[in-house]
């Protein structure tokens, strides 16, 4: 039997795996980089190693120190988690070699699926239905628009949708860099591109005694830059045919590959309910635990059993209602899906299960995913999932980088999703209408204004002696001005407001003859207001300078910290650019993001480079629409 574990990952599934080994006795070992040294998970460890440095590149991604590290710390299994290393065949082996247990599948079932396109010529053989692959040397208008994706891994790395041939070869260098950054494989592939199709998946477990279990459906269609944002289990609406039909090709998928282990096939499905095979993860997914709750079964626990030699019963375990599970993520997702930093001062979803990877106090940097946590809701309908999941999200409390909490509680309540009518195209059409300024904000500002107030020194103390000469606050775009008398408060543009009760923490409004709470909290010059029906993030002024305000016109600013991974083919000063034109690629959080030319004109200073680490708002580069006879000088 296992007795020591160590986990070749981070944050939130490290601290899952740690989890189950505690429930089962069995002890473990953390690897962390210099960066999450004090992450939670590095803690909850029985012990700890330190894989020198900052980029996956050089830590999560080497195979040779994880495996030293298990040896150093007298470890006699290794759990991958996801994505890192979690797919490769050779770090498999190098584990196996080591004498060590790998809870995963054998090596050579990794190998088989590792890569997209020798899965999809293995599906083939089977019988199981696929997406025919696209020579994009041969590509024509007919085969648009192409899906490229990385070979080796998934998770929305190295996927570019592409709907102009001019595109495309811009697109492929894009995807296979992601890929080798977040993979170190940079093979990509092309295929049809089906819209509005949806993303649903089998979850499967199988032993070395010849059981493989389906594990019902999961859908998983609301996506952003081809990565799950919010995940079910079952799959809604689809019909008991088309079910049996995924169960069967799944099995069918495991069983090609003499498969062990946890792991997922995953499908699309088109509008007229045809499936495809897209690919086999060889690991954990992010959403299992939707599965965990609707089987009533442990995952990790079943993983580590038949790691051990363990037979799994004949049949598993009857499901029961349904879950949901939405993926917290730094991110602003009407800013482009920039992904956000900083330190995480709090975050709390009470009433819901939630696997986090980052506590309170802990800072969120560039260089890995920027999802901080999944809340998961079970209940005995789809329904009642939804609606419990969304009211958690809209009262939790997060203190921190701006996230897509917001987001996603419009999305759970969205007719759309509300009846199960879920694509892969659900944001791109929605999105506007989901990021829209929520309502509210002044009365926020306003209760901050009144909670600083309370605060301030007073000689007899309480709200009641709040000053009565005419105060100022400002709280980002929103100027509060108000006076507090014995007739009450009296505040400009807020005529129908009524002050109940103040005090530092905690302000009641009437607003229009309705009370409620607004709770405060206070870091430095951010300000956190949260109300049962959302919360609000404020700048207390006066406010760190707008970089913005001091540059020259046509500044290209770094919208997020990160690394300058590529700049255009012959981008120098003097060069003619148009609007829109991608210049720079920067990398943060194992994503590639481009930074455009705002508007068309000459690139007159060019500050990034290759490899170069910029901090948000640093001055990238200069585009200024310069007269025609100076085209050709540099500024």
């Amino acid at each position: 039997m296992i007795q020591s574990v160590l986990v070749a990952n981070r944050a939130e599934i490290a601290s899952r795996v740690f989890r189950t080994c505690r429930d089962l006795g069995i002890s473990t070992v953390a690897v962390h980089s210099d960066p999450d040294a004090s992450l939670p998970y590095v803690h909850e460890a029985d012990a700890a190693v330190r894989l020198p440095g900052s980029s996956p590149a050089e830590t999560y991604l080497r195979g040779d120190l994880v495996v030293k590290a298990a040896l150093a710390a007298g470890a006699e299994a290794v759990h991958p988690g996801y994505g890192f290393l979690s797919e490769s065949a050779g770090f498999a082996q190098a584990v196996v070699d080591a004498g060590l247990t790998w809870i995963g599948p054998p090596p050579a079932a990794i190998e088989a699926m590792a890569s997209k396109t020798r899965a999809k010529q293995l599906m083939a053989a089977a019988g199981v239905p696929l997406l025919a692959p696209v020579d994009p040397a041969k590509a024509t208008t007919a085969d648009l628009p192409l899906l490229l994706k990385a070979a080796a891994g998934g998770g929305g790395r190295g996927m570019r949708v592409v709907r102009d041939l001019r595109e495309l070869p811009g697109e492929w260098e894009a995807a296979a860099a992601e890929a080798r950054s977040a993979f170190g494989d940079g093979e990509v592939f092309a295929e049809p591109y089906v819209e509005r199709g949806r993303h649903v998946e089998v979850q499967i477990m199988a032993d070395a005694h010849g059981t493989v279990w389906a594990l019902g459906t999961r859908d998983c269609s609301l996506q952003r830059r081809h990565q799950k944002v919010v995940e079910e289990a079952p799959a809604p609406g689809l019909p008991e045919a088309l079910r049996t039909r995924l169960r069967t090709a799944a099995v069918a998928a495991a069983r090609a590959v003499s498969y062990r282990g946890a792991g997922t096939v995953e499908f699309l499905v088109d509008g007229r309910g045809r499936a495809y095979f897209l690919e086999m993860n060889t690991r954990l997914q992010v959403e299992h635990p939707v599965t965990e709750a609707v089987f009533g079964i442990d995952l990790v626990a079943l993983q580590l059993q038949v790691a051990e030699g363990a037979a799994l019963p004949a049949e598993p375990p009857e499901p029961t209602g349904h879950a949901v599970e939405a993926r917290l993520y730094a991110e602003d997702p009407a800013g482009g899906w920039t992904p956000q930093t900083g330190v995480l001062h709090l975050l709390d979803v009470p009433g819901v299960r939630l696997d986090r990877g980052y506590g309170d106090g802990d800072t969120i940097g560039v260089h890995y995913d920027a999802m901080l946590a999944k809340a998961v809701v079970h209940a005995p309908t789809r329904a009642a999932a939804v609606r419990t999941l969304a009211r958690a999200l809209e009262r939790a409390r997060i203190h921190g980088p701006k996230t897509n909490r917001d987001l996603l509680v419009r999305s759970l309540r969205h007719p759309d999703f509300t009846s199960g009518r879920v694509d892969t195209g659900f944001y791109d059409r929605h999105l506007p209408a989901l990021t829209e300024p929520r309502a509210g904000e002044a009365h926020a500002a306003l209760a901050a204004a009144l909670a600083d107030a309370a605060g301030r020194p007073s000689r007899f103390g309480g709200w009641r002696n709040l000053p009565s000469q005419p105060q100022a606050k400002r709280y980002g775009d929103h100027e509060i001005r108000y006076r507090l008398t014995r007739e009450g408060l009296t505040a400009d543009g807020f005529p129908d407001v009524r002050l109940e009760a103040a005090e530092p923490g905690l302000v009641r409004l009437e607003v229009d003859g309705v009370a409620r709470d607004f709770r405060i909290a206070r870091y430095r010059d951010q300000v956190y207001v949260d109300t049962a029906t959302g919360s609000y993030a404020l700048t207390a002024h006066p406010r760190f300078t707008d970089p913005s305000e001091l540059l020259a016109p046509g500044s290209l600013l770094a919208p997020m910290p990160g690394v300058v991974v590529r700049v255009a083919e012959g981008l120098a000063e003097g060069v003619r650019v148009t609007a829109g034109q991608p210049l720079i690629w920067l990398e943060a959080m194992k994503m590639t993001h481009p930074i455009t030319a705002p508007a068309s004109g000459t690139l007159t200073a060019l500050h990034a480079a290759p490899g170069r680490q910029v901090e948000v708002g640093a001055l990238l580069a200069v585009v200024q629409d310069a007269p025609a006879a100076q085209e050709d000088q540099p500024s």
